[in-house]
């Protein structure tokens, strides 16, 4: 499946944020082996099968008490999704869409530029309320310990501390 890799947007420390995010949100190849690398995900762990639009799939998820719409690399809500493709003219749900939805909410949460600049903690910070599995997300469902985020963020190719 196509994708534009985010270099272009902040160099390695942004495609590293965004692979983490996918990591932690259970999307990653690493965690789940998908054909299409994650982005054909939905929440709990099904899959779907076409990128025409976001698949608005209600998931019923006992362990935590919730229904979600979550679906993507990303795991957008259906609403999120609607408000990014509305912003960023995205007329399907394709990576190369997924990947600037992702970017867009980065800008959004003002975790951009300290990512670009190698502060994982204030941009983990910043996205936890986006992002349910980040660390100190107040959503109180599975979340990643911090340590490990930076671990797998530095084997993703990001840097802690400076620039890339």
């Amino acid at each position: 499946m196509p994708r534009a890799r985010p270099e272009f947007v902040g160099g390695r420390n942004v495609a590293a944020l965004m692979d983490t995010i996918a990591w932690c949100e259970g999307t990653d190849n690493n965690r789940q082996r998908t054909f299409d690398d994650g982005f054909d995900v939905l929440v709990g762990g099904g899959n779907f099968t076409s990128y025409a639009a976001h698949p608005n799939i209600l998931v019923s998820l006992p362990r935590y008490g919730i229904k979600s719409t979550a679906a993507g690399r990303y795991q957008f809500l259906k609403r999120t999704w609607d408000e990014m493709a509305s912003q960023l003219g995205l007329e399907n749900f394709f990576p190369m869409a997924q990947d600037a939805a992702c970017v867009r909410l980065l800008i959004r949460r003002k975790a951009l530029e300290p990512i670009k600049a190698g502060n994982l903690e204030l941009a983990v910070e910043r996205c936890r309320k986006e992002w349910a599995s980040l660390p100190g997300s107040p959503f109180g469902q599975r979340t990643e310990a911090f340590a490990r985020v930076a671990e797998i963020y530095v084997m993703k190719g990001g840097a802690i501390g400076q620039a890339q």
